[in-house]
């Protein structure tokens, strides 16, 4: 399989997603957007698009952030789920696929850093792709944000803090607002872009110090995580 990654910012790496690709030896394409490296005009090599995180909504503008085209993403994650692509959101990549399929994001009820458990709804206990998850599972988390909801759209995973964690949109597109891809790597570049609100924070309940989010083992959560990738590259490849 060939994985797109679409990458918005330095501190929004792919992680265990990519360590996921090179584990299965899978090859990979980046678009890392904050070098203005263009987003693939052909789609037909990609097999599986995954779409970052990063500090912006689909609302931001290219005079507020040039390097960042929320419309030729919409675009590109389109123009995939038309196509039948393998398509995965994460954070502000979830909201982005929302939008590629007619629901507006929106914002959510807690801002969330660090890492909290979510809860699998009664949709996500009975998915083949998702029970092994476990109810709850620790996850990291790093948004304000949530992606909307299409009338076909399942919830499968909730948080205290947001109601839209894990979105299924269709049986190969998938909203993830939490961050699976966390590992000691990822989150050190995280902490140093927003360290000031981590360690004065007064008013948000779920915002964790940066050695509370240094001390969690991420391995358990990756592979899990890899389980759910390797059921749905295989639902892909079964197309």
């Amino acid at each position: 399989m060939h994985i797109h990654f679409v990458i918005h910012e330095v501190f929004e790496a792919p992680g265990a997603y990519l360590e996921w690709a090179q584990k299965r030896k899978h090859t990979a394409g980046f678009s890392r957007v904050y070098e203005n490296q263009p987003l693939p005009e052909a789609i037909n090599p990609i097999d599986m698009l995954i779409v970052m995180g990063g500090p912006q909504s689909p609302d931001t503008t290219l005079s507020q952030c040039p390097h960042f085209d929320a419309s030729a993403e919409i675009n590109l994650i389109k123009k995939c789920i038309a196509a039948g692509k393998a398509v995965i959101g994460i954070c502000l990549g979830a909201q982005l696929t929302g939008e590629a399929l007619g629901a507006r994001y929106e914002h959510s009820p807690e801002k969330e850093i660090g890492v909290y458990p979510i809860q699998l709804t009664e949709k996500g206990l009975q998915h083949p792709s998702f029970k092994h998850f476990g109810s709850p599972l620790p996850v990291g988390h790093w948004h304000n944000d949530m992606p909307g909801l299409t009338p076909a759209s399942k919830i499968i995973a909730t948080s205290h803090g947001c109601p839209r964690q894990i979105v299924e949109y269709t049986d190969l597109v998938y909203g993830f607002q939490c961050h699976m891809e966390f590992n000691a790597a990822v989150i050190e570049p995280l902490i140093a872009s927003e360290e000031e609100l981590l360690v004065h924070n007064t008013t948000h309940r779920f915002v964790q110090q940066p050695d509370e989010i240094r001390s969690y083992d991420f391995s358990e959560m990756n592979e899990k995580l890899f389980q759910f990738l390797d059921m749905l590259s295989a639902e892909y490849m079964n197309r």
